[in-house]
């Protein structure tokens, strides 16, 4: 009787295991996301501060609402981007007077905040590559390297970015990142977790910002610059006056 329940037991973790396909760097990342906050990030509409501007974000699998407002020379301005596009507003009047360049710049400077503050939320777009790097030590602790690349279709202008997120063997937290860029200018940058805060059953993460001397670094040597200490600190992320309201869908 104990054989054949062992036998029934086995079989059953032989098939859960055959019907997981996803690769080792999704299973990583799924609980990462989990870590952080799994389904609130879906389930609620967040707002925070960032350097004196105010924004509020909504993101599903497949729908998103990003939005800022500030106030400046010309009165209140509000910017927001979904899935229909991009829609700037001054003193709640639309703006119809924008170049193609300006709606891309304004565009792209919304969704990054936006993109840095869900994360690891949005590792998981459908336009994301996600390729398992292994394990690697940092700063005495141990992390899964995970790098993410972008399809073209779907993958927005900066889709040729690259992204590597160290993300905690123990923890699933990710504590840093490197990217390079090649829009504005181009350039690479890192990031180091500075504070957490948590609201709303969401971890929200501030950062330290560094840059390397050569702007044309290659995304895979941040981690030994930063180790040598040859990396500048550049600016801090901080998230500030967090606020998440949960949904009722």
């Amino acid at each position: 009787m104990k054989k054949n329940l062992f036998l029934i037991i086995l079989g059953l973790v032989v098939l859960i295991q055959a019907c997981d396909q996803r690769s080792e760097a999704q299973k990583i990342v799924d609980l990462s996301i989990e870590a952080h906050g799994g389904k609130a990030f879906e389930e609620s509409e967040i707002e925070f501060d960032f350097r004196d501007i105010h924004y509020q974000i909504f993101k599903t699998s497949d729908s998103f609402e990003y939005s800022r407002e500030f106030q400046d020379s010309t009165g209140q301005i509000k910017d927001v981007l979904n899935n229909s596009g991009f829609v700037r507003t001054l003193n709640g009047a639309k703006v119809d007077t924008l170049t193609e360049e300006r709606i891309g710049a304004f565009s792209r400077s919304v969704n990054s905040v936006a993109y840095f503050a869900f994360l690891p939320y949005g590792l998981n777009d459908a336009a994301t590559i996600k390729n398992y790097l292994g394990e690697t030590t940092l700063n005495g602790e141990s992390y899964h390297l995970i790098e993410v690349t972008f399809e073209q279709e779907g993958g927005g202008e900066d889709f040729d970015d690259i992204f590597l997120y160290w993300i905690g063997v123990e923890d699933y937290f990710v504590d840093f990142m490197a990217y390079s860029y090649h829009t504005d200018g181009g350039g690479v940058r890192m990031r180091e977790v500075s504070d957490v805060q948590e609201a709303g059953g969401i971890r929200f993460q501030n950062y330290l910002n560094y840059k390397p001397e050569d702007k044309d670094t290659p995304v895979d040597q941040m981690q030994s610059l930063y180790e040598a200490g040859d990396l500048e600190l550049l600016s801090e992320i901080n998230l500030e006056n967090i606020e998440v309201r949960p949904l009722n869908r």
